[in-house]
């Protein structure tokens, strides 16, 4: 499975009205993306109101459903002003290594690391063999991605929560385990994010059996 990651900013993202607006669009028109992007197997929309940022993440079976979909995405793009949906910086894709769950979360954390790309493999058994049944067990947990980068050794983690509150209680537990995850990978944290669900829609477990 693969993934488009897009990444927006937006300075009206503090603007409740807007928020709720370009999340009821999404709730609204998903049925007729679904539609368009036949080969898509779930997708999640994230909002940081406060750093004026989101990021909308689909899933696909692969690397050429991506390529093909990419007349659709231009053609949503085109139906939400500007102003609205924000500005998009970048658009990156990723092999997910690691999903589960998070259909019913309300926050969501975004870790980006930075690695060996020759031991990407590694890092992955390990988290899902010793990280992940520890993540599990946190209060309020509700999910979780890894998507990679095996080209650039990078690592998106995205931690999915009951509640913003709960997600907040865990900082000092996720801490530790996003580090173990970077030291097994030879690599660093580059950067921690912290978003609202906006929208989830998401696929099967892959990687993560209990």
């Amino acid at each position: 499975m693969h993934a488009r990651v897009a990444a927006f900013e937006n300075p009206r993202f503090d603007d409740p009205s807007l928020v709720d607006d370009l999340s009821k669009r999404a709730r609204d028109s998903a049925p007729k993306w679904q539609e368009a992007l036949r080969s898509a197997l779930g997708h999640l929309y994230l909002v940081d109101r406060d750093n004026k940022s989101s990021l909308g993440i689909t899933f696909f079976p692969g690397e050429s459903d991506i390529r093909e979909a990419a007349p659709v995405f231009e053609r949503m793009g085109d139906e939400i002003p500007e102003e609205q949906r924000g500005r998009r910086k970048s658009v990156d894709n990723y092999e997910v290594s690691i999903s589960e769950g998070g259909e019913n979360a309300n926050a969501a954390r975004v870790s980006r690391l930075e690695g060996d790309p020759g031991k990407i493999d590694e890092a992955t058994q390990r988290a899902t063999q010793e990280i992940l049944p520890r993540l599990r067990k946190l209060s309020g947990y509700q999910g979780a991605f890894a998507m990679v980068d095996r080209n650039k050794g990078r690592t998106l983690l995205v931690t999915l929560w009951e509640s913003p509150e709960k997600m907040r209680a865990s900082e000092e537990q996720a801490d530790k385990l996003r580090q173990e995850s970077a030291d097994v990978g030879g690599g660093r944290v580059i950067g921690i994010e912290r978003y609202e669900v906006m929208y989830a829609k998401l696929p099967a477990a892959v990687g993560a059996s209990r």
